[in-house]
């Protein structure tokens, strides 16, 4: 069985091939600048040490420094992180971001250590890639299972190593220390643009839309308020404990109390008095809904299962949760898929724009944020929506012609030609 990294490459092979692009630009996009893994040692709270295994990969910064989260998981592997950092160099790359892709992780289960303990792996991470990361070269951010604390926490360990401070080396902090307004929400933001705008141009109908969310995680609760707000009708959301469904759909003051609560929705009843069934995470991914937006991990529509979707659009608000085998698939079903590397792009555009605040010291509002993601991402959007049309490709090929045109660009631009002065 080929592993993630394995069919991202070969996806972002195929489709270099097409467009046929020099062949010095295909060796530079096809493996990661630098794999790092490290075993972090760490002392535990009743005095003994545990060990944790932690990666970070630097894809390529061809079109500035790297840029890519750190996930907190406890299957988190040197694959996983690599297929991330891929991922995010194309979506840097098709939003026009002056970014590279990165990513990290620590395989780790947070919630089975205690807070002083997460701090402890956290600021040994940081030591532990302090010499390759910084404002100019690589700046992290959070993803699965960290956040702006575990930000915190990591700013203050690098700028004791380096003596100064240094808030641009890392986004997605508390505003107290140089976060930007509205980077809690851009990624869930920034997928309704990229959704709502889908639904507009094909002259869909929000209160007749049935959405189903396979993951109620930040990015995911964060969508499901705003598709919520402007009408569209959630039946079914997800996470770690339980998949619940309700056929009327969830009113929005549930979903908000649902997001507020920090609970598992197992646990949970409706503010609203409503009452909803419990089903399986195999049963929201094959409901008979309009849109399916898988946005928990990868690899969670496969050939096994991409022949039972009845979704009539997939959202792919997670990285990498179609694979490419299930891809050719809804493909042939005629089911399209809004890609990852668009739908999911809000939290690394308003992450390069915490890091344009940081840098200038000029700091905008949350109105200032959310109009200039709104602007970014819905361009990027009506360029591949369009291309797709008149090209008459998926919207996932669309959209990596685009990254991959100006990464091509770029890279031909520093290095040797073929040709000089037309010889």
């Amino acid at each position: 069985m080929n592993s993630t990294f394995d069919n991202a490459q070969k996806r972002l092979i195929q489709m270099m091939e097409g467009l046929n692009l020099n062949k010095d630009v295909i060796a530079r996009l096809s493996v990661p600048n630098r794999s790092m893994t490290i075993n972090l040692p760490v002392r535990m709270d009743d005095g003994s040490t545990e060990m944790f295994e932690a990666h970070r990969v630097q894809y390529n910064d061809t079109l500035g420094p790297y840029k890519g989260g750190i996930r907190f998981h406890q299957n988190v592997d040197l694959d996983e992180v690599k297929s991330l950092a891929l991922w995010m160099t194309i979506k840097c790359a098709a939003v026009g971001l002056p970014l590279g892709g990165g990513k990290g992780g620590v395989t780790i289960d947070p919630r089975n250590y205690s807070l002083k303990e997460v701090e402890r792996v956290s600021r040994a991470y940081i030591r532990a890639v302090s010499d390759i990361i910084g404002p100019d070269r690589d700046v992290p951010a959070p993803d699965v299972n960290t956040n702006g604390m575990i930000m915190g926490w990591m700013i203050d360990e690098y700028s004791h190593i380096v003596r100064k401070h240094q808030p641009a080396v890392m986004t997605g902090k508390p505003v107290g220390i140089g976060g930007s307004l509205g980077r809690d929400s851009a990624t869930g933001l920034g997928a309704f643009f990229v959704f709502d705008l889908w639904m507009k141009r094909n002259k869909k109908i929000p209160s007749e839309t049935r959405i189903a969310i396979q993951g109620f995680g930040n990015v995911g609760s964060f969508f499901s308020i705003f598709a919520a707000k402007a009408g569209y009708k959630i039946i079914a959301i997800s996470d770690v404990s339980a998949a619940i469904y309700r056929k009327e759909g969830f009113a929005l003051s549930d979903l908000t109390a649902f997001q507020k609560s920090r609970k598992n929705l197992i646990d949970l009843k409706c503010e609203s008095g409503a009452t909803y069934e419990t089903i399986s995470n195999k049963e929201l991914l094959e409901l008979d809904v309009d849109v399916l937006a898988p946005a928990a991990l990868e690899n969670q529509i496969t050939s096994e299962n991409a022949k039972d979707i009845r979704a009539s659009l997939v959202l792919e608000i997670a990285n990498g949760p179609v694979t490419l085998e299930a891809d050719e698939i809804l493909e042939k079903r005629k089911i399209p898929v809004l890609p990852d590397v668009l739908v999911n792009s809000g939290g690394v555009i308003v992450s390069y724009y915490e890091w344009v605040q940081n840098r200038t010291g000029d700091y905008w509002t949350e109105d200032q944020v959310n109009h200039k993601l709104k602007e970014r991402i819905e361009d990027a959007a009506s360029a591949c929506y369009n291309h797709s049309t008149s090209s008459d490709k998926t919207l996932r090929t669309a959209i990596y012609e685009r990254a991959l045109k100006r990464l091509s660009d770029a890279i031909e631009s520093t290095g040797t030609q073929e040709t000089f002065n037309g010889k």
